[in-house]
């Protein structure tokens, strides 16, 4: 089982940090030599939040804002905001069985799909020892 676990991950994708507004944190991020590589809105709650995926070679940082109703979480944190790192996987369907069978807590009921990138993506996550979400990614 260990072995079959080692060779999901190809290697880290992209972090993830929540954001209060979307165009100051581009910006930001465009200031340390990053370039827009995807906008995409997202669904929450029914609600529309915006993803924008800020590339500077191979490192990849997902800047989301949530809808305005949930703004208010992310500006009363107390810890950091990075909130999730990203395995890059090849296919998202092998992984996350091979989680959810090696007794990991695997958050969502099956690989999410989102209309991002080209042709979409699809995820899932897991969580560690000390709550720190762990996504798998697979573009599609």
């Amino acid at each position: 089982m260990e072995n079959q676990i080692s060779n999901l991950t190809n290697r880290l994708q992209h972090v993830g940090i929540p954001v209060t507004d979307a165009v100051v944190s581009e910006d930001f991020y465009r200031s340390l030599g990053f370039s827009k590589a995807m906008l995409s809105p997202f669904q929450d709650d029914g609600k529309t939040g915006t993803c924008v995926m800020m590339k500077n070679g191979a490192v990849i940082i997902e800047l989301y804002q949530l809808p305005d109703h949930k703004l208010k979480e992310i500006r009363n944190r107390k810890d950091g905001h990075i909130d999730h790192i990203t395995f890059d996987v090849n296919d998202i369907e092998l992984a996350y069985s091979t989680l959810k069978n090696g007794s990991f807590h695997v958050i969502e009921e099956a690989p999410v799909f989102l209309p991002f990138w080209e042709n979409g993506c699809k995820y899932f996550n897991i969580l560690g020892p000390d709550g720190e979400r762990l996504e798998f990614n697979q573009l599609l």
